[in-house]
């Protein structure tokens, strides 16, 4: 259990998920916090990151830093996207068991299971057969972050933890036309296609896929309560438990924004994994569930999105 005056570090707090980790540590009472931004320490750096470990030696670590995109940036830049996640997972996750971190949690995502894995996706399906091509560096990283934490465990005593979120969305999210997830996308779409007066929207491929979301803000709270509750080698999946099709999804998210138009699928582009549902049902057992309903978050989401100017425009 992590005392309230604990020195906790969050790596790549400025993010849509470290943020909200912040935001739930300071809600149950947490306050002693050790923040570098990017430009004050870039995590690709190992003696850097030594240096600040030793220099200000934090107890506590969530590590969810790390370069994301959707479908498109992960395709577009496979070597980046794993060079720069495994140096910033390596070099955070070793310099903390070096210089004695009493605990750590490491942040992956649900595209670390097999394409076809069997559905929900339990955590024991780790490594069973391929992975999803679009983004597969992605998930080679996140999985090296998430076994190098295990090894630890076992080699050195350590208490390293890992949790693999489901598709997150919510405030502080990218929304870049085309470097962005599919949720956040869609909003943005969606919202320039009603202040355009846009009669249709073109949508990628079918509609078909199956998907599940996350609220961030309900992530955030697993991850504190995992911190608090639980010790052991095998990742916790974090998700709602909850499927919606990518044509469900996008009706609602033209119903929350108010467009009325028609939606097209472009079956050209590609669909990505055709199923993604996490069994959630380790971390129900632990104690935890989500709170934040689908349709409740996108209206938050879409509230954020207008009152970010900056990340409208970039």
């Amino acid at each position: 259990m992590m005392e309230k005056n604990a020195k906790i570090y969050v790596a790549g707090h400025k993010g849509m998920v470290g943020s909200a980790i912040v935001r739930e540590l300071e809600r149950q009472g947490y306050h002693n916090f050790v923040f570098r931004t990017h430009k004050e320490l870039d995590l690709t750096r190992q003696a850097d990151v030594e240096a600040f470990f030793e220099e200000e030696k934090p107890e506590y670590v969530f590590h969810p830093a790390g370069k994301v995109g959707g479908i498109v940036a992960n395709n577009e830049a496979p070597a980046d996207f794993m060079y720069e996640n495994m140096m910033m997972e390596m070099n955070v996750i070793q310099s903390a068991w070096k210089s004695g971190v009493k605990k750590l949690e490491f942040l992956g995502s649900s595209c670390i299971y097999p394409r076809m894995a069997p559905q929900p996706m339990k955590e024991k399906y780790l490594l069973t057969s391929e992975l999803e091509q679009t983004n597969e560096a992605y998930a080679l990283a996140k999985i090296s972050g998430l076994r190098y934490c295990s090894y630890l465990n076992r080699q050195y005593g350590t208490d390293f933890i890992s949790v693999m979120p489901t598709n997150l969305y919510g405030p502080n999210d990218n929304y870049h036309p085309t470097h962005s997830h599919v949720l956040p996308a869609l909003i943005r779409r969606f919202h320039e296609a009603k202040e355009s007066g846009a009669t249709e929207v073109t949508c990628w491929g079918d509609g078909s896929p199956l998907r599940e979301f996350l609220y961030v803000d309900d992530l955030a709270n697993l991850c504190v309560f995992l911190m608090n509750n639980y010790s052991g080698n095998e990742t916790v999946n974090g998700g709602s438990g909850i499927e919606v099709s990518i044509k469900q999804l996008t009706e609602l998210v033209a119903k929350v924004i108010g467009y009325n138009g028609e939606i097209k699928w472009d079956t050209s582009k590609p669909n990505g994994t055709p199923r993604k549902l996490l069994d959630v049902s380790k971390a129900t057992e632990l104690g935890w569930t989500y709170k934040t309903e689908l349709e409740d978050g996108i209206r938050l989401a879409y509230d954020d999105f207008l009152n970010s100017p900056m990340r409208v425009e970039r």
